[in-house]
């Protein structure tokens, strides 16, 4: 339910959230909470949502993957929780947040399955070429292109947690070679866990299941995209901020890496040259958006935040 400032002067009595999430469909809130959706319908920036704070004065806000700072947190003197829809938090100054007495939430459970189903589906669009031959095939261009065999290739997955344990799950039935790498696991019932290194340098396929911290960001520096395979195919449907995005077009271009599949950006709305290739899917950041999993999800992040506002 969206309301003016006037609404919320006159009903002091309401709880106030702002959804800062570009888009918000979910309608579970209990009728005592007066909602204000983002009125951009885009990411916001700092100033944008600080500005959104100051206006409507929230005592909870539904949050996306725009950036809560210190700056933003310390500016909302009624903010009690912050309910991230999605897993990750690298968005929230989590310090802060705890200095602040904020309380925060997140969703990780429902994005697992459509986040591992669309990389699954980039691995085998890369593998076979589906969409060069298709763009060919619309270009008036008849052009057979040998593609690979998903049950031929070497799979690495980086970060075996939920995501990544159910993209292995997914793929096992191939008869792929699975291996994984996760410095907080010792044994994985679906991958061979390997060093870095090794699964870097092993795998056809490289795919990327990690959350956004000091230690991950740039983990696909330079220097390591170029010790992979000849003819690898790199995923990241997890964080822009953790490859290279220049060396990665370069590699592309070049055609050591046979194909990219990205659903993520350092930027977006993504306007940059990966756009130009034709060895690349590029998606706008819709990984937990299938089915029914998008209203799962925040009627999730709802249903946290009034946990979070009533105990």
């Amino acid at each position: 339910m969206e309301v003016t400032l006037s609404d919320i002067e006159t009903q002091k009595d309401m709880m106030i959230i702002l959804c800062t999430t570009s888009s918000f469909f979910a309608d579970n809130f209990p009728p005592d909470y007066k909602v204000i959706k983002n009125p951009y319908c885009r990411k916001l920036s700092e100033e944008e949502v600080i500005g959104l704070i100051k206006e409507y004065k929230p005592d909870g806000i539904v949050a996306g993957v725009e950036c809560l700072t210190r700056n933003v947190l310390e500016s909302a003197g009624n903010l009690k929780v912050v309910s991230r829809c999605g897993v990750g938090l690298d968005s929230v100054d989590l310090d802060a947040a705890r200095e602040l007495n904020i309380k925060i939430f997140n969703t990780p459970d429902v994005p697992v399955k459509p986040v591992a189903e669309l990389t699954v589906g980039m691995i085998y669009n890369l593998t076979r070429r589906i969409e060069s031959l298709n763009s060919n095939i619309k270009k008036g261009k008849w052009v057979k292109q040998t593609g690979g065999l998903v049950s031929e290739k070497t799979i690495g997955i980086i970060g075996c947690g939920r995501i990544g344990s159910h993209v292995a799950r997914l793929i096992e039935p191939t008869g792929s070679k699975i291996l994984g790498f996760d410095p907080m696991l010792n044994t994985h019932p679906n991958c061979k866990l390997v060093s870095f290194d090794q699964l870097i340098e092993s795998s056809d396929v490289i795919t990327l299941h990690v959350p956004l911290t000091p230690e991950t960001k740039n983990l696909l520096n330079s220097e390591v995209l170029r010790q992979t395979k000849p003819g690898a195919i790199i995923i990241n449907n997890s964080r822009g901020e953790l490859l290279d995005e220049d060396t990665l077009y370069e590699l592309l271009k070049s055609g050591h890496l046979a194909g990219a599949g990205l659903d993520v950006f350092k930027s977006e709305p993504y306007k940059g040259p990966l756009a130009q290739l034709e060895n690349t899917i590029l998606t706008p950041h819709i990984g937990s958006s299938a089915g029914n999993s998008r209203i799962e999800m925040e009627s999730s992040a709802v249903n946290n935040l009034v946990i979070g506002l009533t105990t």
